[in-house]
């Protein structure tokens, strides 16, 4: 018997009770239409990002070397170790920074990935794998709720709480004890990490794999007798601590989990655009403002976008040279309103971002920051707003801008979630297996295994 070191009534033993007894009875209804979506816009963006350049750099180094054959690299007929292949998926899934958004960072790319490779491996059942993603999303929450401002810090909050995250999940998806459960995430911890200075690079999508992958690991070790810190989250020299931006985390409140479901309250966005989520609402906002006028770029003096601090904090890039510093560009965001009126994958190549008018239009760009937090997520400020001023003097005002399409209070509609999965889909499947893939994702807690979930043939056939 494993002997059982976890300090009763720490909050790293209240993690690992809430794994243990969590059930899919127990989830709030309200969130399986959420969670449906997370699963099927992840699996979108991952096919999107197939052709990436991380795709092959990952593949080629780490995962096929890895030899084990457990389970689907991203639902191709290519298997792999489950670890290596959420690693794969997850690093897609975030590479194109097209995927879902919460909590300072982007649980799904993280979740979704580690929970299909892991099921395929224990013959998981949809129940099963929604109830993982859940207890993983809570989890996140609980963490995350200690503290603020992960980025100011210079971590990257996907990674730092992703992998805690995957390891709940992968706890979940292994019925873990509860004792064993709190080891997987006492281990997890010492898998954090991701720096923000890598932000504009290939680096920041595969944090997402890290994460997944680390959190299986974290889980598969706990389950094979690895030990752990018993208090490892809240010890003072331990997981908040360590992240904590100002050395003043909660380490003494108890554990909310299982008590209070966070995510009805911490919904899911879901991006229309494959950008960082922070410059969304400010290109949207301006799209609108300059809808039925007829705008020419040379004419405008000057544009000021007033949004959160920690947003202006994370768009570190006014003059972006290529895809990945764009994504982290407010000017961009801007720039690609007022130029192109539109902003999907075609819009974020490098050549579109070099265009030379583009270029000319970002020093027109100011982004000011407000201290004003937004309850949800206080990264954000509660609104943004966007202030134009054309040669003349007339200035056109965007108003107060709090929600966008796909925001946690305008979620898409099934059709609209539709729309952005046959996009990202088109290069790798046929409309009508995109479909299948597409309804069955949409109902994964009724799956009898990830097996039902169709292979795709048309990828890593080399």
């Amino acid at each position: 018997m494993i002997e059982d070191k976890t300090r009763v009534g720490s909050l790293t033993a209240e993690i690992g009770r809430f794994l243990a007894d969590v059930t899919y009875e127990d989830l709030p209804p309200e969130v399986l239409p959420m969670v449906r979506d997370a699963f099927t816009d992840t699996v979108g963006v991952i096919m999107v990002g197939i052709d990436q350049p991380v795709t092959e750099i990952v593949r080629s180094t780490l995962v096929e070397p890895a030899r084990a054959a457990e389970a689907r690299a991203c639902l191709s007929s290519r298997r792999v170790a489950a670890p290596e292949a959420a690693l794969l998926a997850g690093a897609i899934a975030h590479s194109l920074d097209y995927d879902d958004q919460s909590m300072s960072g982007h649980p799904s790319a993280v979740l979704v990935p580690a929970i299909l490779a892991e099921a395929e491996v224990l013959g998981s059942d949809g129940t099963e794998m929604v109830t993982a993603y859940v207890a993983g999303y809570e989890v996140w929450c609980e963490l995350w709720r200690r503290d603020r401002n992960y980025h100011g810090k210079g971590w990257h909050p996907t990674s730092v709480f992703g992998v805690m995250a995957a390891a709940a999940a992968g706890a979940v998806l292994r019925r873990l004890s509860a004792e064993r459960a709190a080891t997987a995430v006492a281990i997890a911890g010492s898998y954090a990490g991701g720096l923000f200075s890598n932000f504009g690079s290939m680096m920041k999508g595969y944090h997402a794999g890290m994460a997944a992958r680390g959190g299986l690991e974290a889980a598969r070790l706990a389950a094979a007798g690895m030990s752990a810190g018993p208090d490892a989250v809240e010890n003072p020299q331990g997981y908040l601590m360590a992240y904590s931006t100002d050395g003043t985390p909660d380490l003494t409140s108890g554990s909310k989990l299982g008590k209070e479901w966070y995510l009805p309250r911490h919904k899911l966005l879901i991006k229309l655009h494959p950008t960082c989520y922070f410059l969304h609402r400010s290109f949207n906002g301006t799209v609108q403002m300059l809808a039925g006028r007829d705008v020419d770029p040379d004419d405008v003096e000057s544009v000021e976008v007033r949004m959160g601090r920690g947003q202006v904090t994370c768009l570190v890039y006014d003059r972006p040279q290529t895809r990945w510093e764009a994504e982290f560009s407010g000017q961009y965001g801007i720039a690609a309103a007022v130029l192109l009126g539109k902003m999907g994958v075609p819009e974020l190549a490098d050549e579109v971002v070099q265009r030379e008018d583009i270029q000319a239009f970002f020093p027109k760009v100011k982004l000011i920051p407000v201290d004003e937090y937004d309850e949800r997520d206080p990264v954000f400020s509660p609104t943004e707003s966007v202030t134009m001023t054309l040669r003349g003097g007339e200035t056109l005002e965007s108003g107060p801008i709090s929600t966008i399409p796909g925001h946690a209070n305008d979620p898409l509609t099934r059709e609209q979630l539709w729309g952005k999965f046959r996009e990202c889909t088109a290069d790798t499947h046929a409309e009508s297996d995109a479909r299948e893939l597409f309804d069955l994702l949409q109902q994964i807690d009724s799956l009898s295994s990830a097996s039902l979930l169709p292979t795709c043939t048309s990828i890593f056939n080399n």
